[in-house]
This record gives C-alpha cells, structure tokens and sequence, in this order.
C-alpha cells in the first residue's frame, strides 16, 4: 500500500490572499508596518508561531504572542465574509479524486495550518473523506521537522520507503527527506523551482495532472 501526503496551503489550495492579508492585518492592528507580500509567502507551510517569529524578529516591539492571536482573528473574519477565497487549484480535485480512487493508494494531509483550518477546507471543498490522516500543527512539530510525516505513516500502518509528500516549499521538501520518503516538489505554490531542487526534490511538477505520474515513477504501483 502506498501512502501520498499532499501540503495544504500553496499545493492543494491557493490561499495566498488570506494568508497576506490577515497577516498585514494583524501587524498593522499591532502598529507595525506589515512585511511585504514576498516575505509572509516565503514562510507559509511554517507552524504558526515559527513562521511570525521570523516576520517580527527584526522589528522592534512586535510581540509574537499577540501577533499569532491577531492573525487567527483576522483569519477567522475573513473566512466568515464575502472575501474568503481559498479555492483549490486547477486540476487538484481530479488528482485527489484518481489518487483515493486507486486500491493501491491512500492518501493524507500534512500542513503547518491548524486543524480548524484543514477541516473549514475539508468541509468547502467536499473532499474530506479522500483522505485517510490528517497531521496539522495542531499534532506535531513545525515543518521540517519530519514528526507529521512520521505519526501519519504511523497512523495508516505505511511504509517510508512507499511514502510521497507532494508540497511547495523547502520545508516540505526537507520534512520528506527527514522522515525517509521522497519528496515531490509543486511549482504553483509559494517557493521556487531552484529553492525547492536546492532542497532535494525527487521531482518538480509544473501542473497538478503530472503528480500522479510523478508518485508512480517514484514508489511505483502499491500492493492491493
């Protein structure tokens, strides 16, 4: 049996619009001057707090703790409003679909989004029940740290060796190889191509219909 681990924020979904503008709002309800959107995309996949740190570290008076409490409250509101966009991106319902549709292949969730978030994802998107784990922020460390690969494999009774993480970003890229999977590296997310090679990427994709071609080359076929 297979296992594929797909990131959420940047590789199954498109959520750059609230992530940059909640963040800008929770700096500026702070009065600090919001990080430009280059730099609040370049840590998404981080657990919550790590990924603030970094934004505030170098900026006098910022105090993570309320940062983190302003950002989810930001979050939240904009989820509830009429500018909420998440959407999946094109060609990642096909993908999902196929995938949890092989007997061979189960499929999972890791991400460095909260488990309110992944389920208000789940339940939009109606895809919840094509995913057999779900590992958040929430269950383990942040990115890199491979504990959300590893306590997923646990959880389904996998194989590293028969394991794949599909994600944009280094981290992902680097959580993978930590945990003994490989590590299918997306180019429509929020890092680059080069950053996400650099890293160690079995494979970079360009378009959602070339992952499963891509898990196969990988793992090949699971056994029934």
């Amino acid at each position: 049996m297979r296992l594929v681990l797909f990131d959420c924020d940047g590789t199954l979904v498109d959520s750059q619009v609230m992530i940059v503008s909640s963040m800008t709002r929770a700096f500026e309800s702070a009065g600090l001057a919001a990080p430009p959107r280059e730099e609040i995309l370049s840590i998404v996949g981080l657990s919550l707090p790590i990924a603030i740190a970094r934004l505030a570290g170098h900026r006098p008076g910022a105090s993570v703790e309320t940062l983190v409490e302003a950002y989810k409250a930001s979050f939240a509101d904009l989820r509830n409003s009429t500018l909420h966009r998440e959407p999946l991106y094109p060609g990642a319902r096909e993908t999902v679909e196929a995938l949890a549709g092989r007997p061979d292949t189960l499929l999972g969730i890791v991400t460095g989004k909260s488990r309110r978030g992944v389920d208000a994802i789940l339940a939009h998107t109606g895809l919840g029940d094509a995913f057999a784990v779900v590992r958040t922020a929430d269950d383990a460390p942040s990115k890199p740290h491979p504990g959300m690969v590893l306590d997923a494999i646990a959880a389904v009774g996998a194989d590293a060796r028969r394991t794949v993480v599909i994600g944009d970003t280094t981290y992902d890229v680097e959580m993978a190889l930590a945990a003994g999977t490989r590590a299918v590296g997306v180019t429509w997310g929020y890092h680059h191509r080069a950053d996400l090679a650099a890293a160690g990427a079995d494979r970079i994709v360009e378009r959602f219909d070339e992952v499963a071609i891509a898990v196969d080359d990988l793992i090949g076929p699971g056994e029934t």
